[in-house]
C-alpha cells in the first residue's frame, strides 16, 4: 500500500465532495468521489445497489473500492459517509494516508441535502431528529477514525479545503 491519500470523512452533507475538489487544486493531487468510482464499478447508481445488495453490499463494495484507492497513488479522497462503519476500511485508510473529518450540525446538513434524492440511508426520513439520531450513531467511528477535525458550519467550502490544507503536515505533503 502506497502513503499519501487524503480521506475526507464524515456524515453525508457535511461538504465532501466540494472540499475534495477544491483541495486538489491547493495539493496539486487529483481527487476521486468514491461513491461515483462504486457506481462506475456496478454499472448502477448506490439506490439500486441497496435495493439489489442492502447496505451490507454497498459496504463490501466500498471496502474493495478502497483497496483499489490505497493501491495507487496519492490523491483527495471523498468517502461515502458510512465508510467509517467497517473497521476494515479505517484500516486500510489508516494505512495508506491521512483521515480528516469534517463535521456539521444536523440543521446544516439538512439544509444541505434535503432535496437530494442519491441518499438511501435519508430518503424518506428528511428530518432533522433523524438526522441527529444517525449521526450520533456514527459519531464515535468517526471520531476514532479521524487524524484531523474540520468543522464546516457556516464555511464555504473553499474555507473549509483551506483549513484541511493547514492541517496538513509538512512532511506529508513532501511525501507527494
Amino acid at each position: 500500500m502506497k502513503k499519501g491519500n487524503i480521506y475526507l470523512i464524515g456524515f453525508m452533507g457535511t461538504g465532501k465532495s466540494s472540499a475534495a475538489r477544491l483541495l486538489s487544486g491547493l495539493t496539486g493531487r487529483p481527487y476521486l468521489e468514491m461513491d461515483d468510482e462504486i457506481v462506475k464499478a456496478a454499472g448502477c447508481p448506490i439506490n439500486d445497489i441497496f435495493a439489489a445488495e442492502g447496505e451490507e453490499g454497498f459496504r463490501a463494495r466500498e471496502t474493495r473500492m478502497l483497496r483499489q484507492i490505497a493501491a495507487g497513488g496519492p490523491q483527495i479522497v471523498s468517502c461515502g459517509g458510512g465508510v467509517v462503519l467497517r473497521e476494515e476500511n479505517v484500516d486500510i485508510m489508516k494505512e495508506s494516508g491521512l483521515i480528516v473529518l469534517l463535521t456539521a450540525a444536523p440543521e446544516t446538513i439538512l439544509e444541505r441535502v434535503r432535496t437530494s434524492t442519491h441518499r438511501p440511508i435519508l430518503n424518506g426520513h428528511m428530518e432533522t431528529g433523524y438526522i441527529r439520531d444517525l449521526m450520533q450513531k456514527r459519531e464515535s467511528y468517526y471520531e476514532k477514525a479521524a487524524d484531523r477535525v474540520v468543522i464546516t458550519d457556516q464555511r464555504t467550502s473553499g474555507e473549509v479545503a483551506a483549513a484541511i490544507r493547514e492541517l496538513l503536515p509538512d512532511s506529508f505533503m513532501e511525501d507527494f
